[in-house]
């Protein structure tokens, strides 16, 4: 069993920062890429940002610029510093990553989600 568990979310005016951070525990043998999803009200859930186990990033166009991921793999951890946040990045924002457990099958592997919101 895998459990990712996101944090840092919260309630923050526009143009302020949050930094959500992704803990991933159990039966780990590797991660891989991880992912920042988010998912805001009545849209589909986006691709925000990803980071391979080597440190290579991509980022969404309507992020670049304004958030950063990072990673620390001895720490199983992945997180997302969100800087000049905007009302449109209010949405529930999800840890994902793929790896190996150590049943040494691939396996993707979701948190439970942390809610973000951006008043104006």
């Amino acid at each position: 069993q895998v459990q990712l568990v996101e944090s840092g979310g919260g309630l923050v005016q526009a143009g302020g920062s949050l930094k959500l951070s992704c803990v991933a525990s159990g039966n780990i043998f590797r991660l891989n890429t991880m992912n920042w999803y988010r998912q805001g009200p009545g849209k589909q859930r986006e691709l925000v940002a990803s980071i391979t186990r080597s440190g290579t990033t991509n980022y969404a166009g309507s992020v670049k610029g304004r958030f950063t991921i990072s990673r620390d793999n001895a720490k199983n951890t992945a997180y997302l510093q969100m800087n000049s946040l905007k009302p449109e990045d209010t949405a529930v924002y999800y840890c994902n990553a793929g790896g190996l457990g150590t049943d040494f099958l691939s396996h993707d592997y979701w948190g439970q989600g942390t809610q973000v919101t951006v008043s104006s």
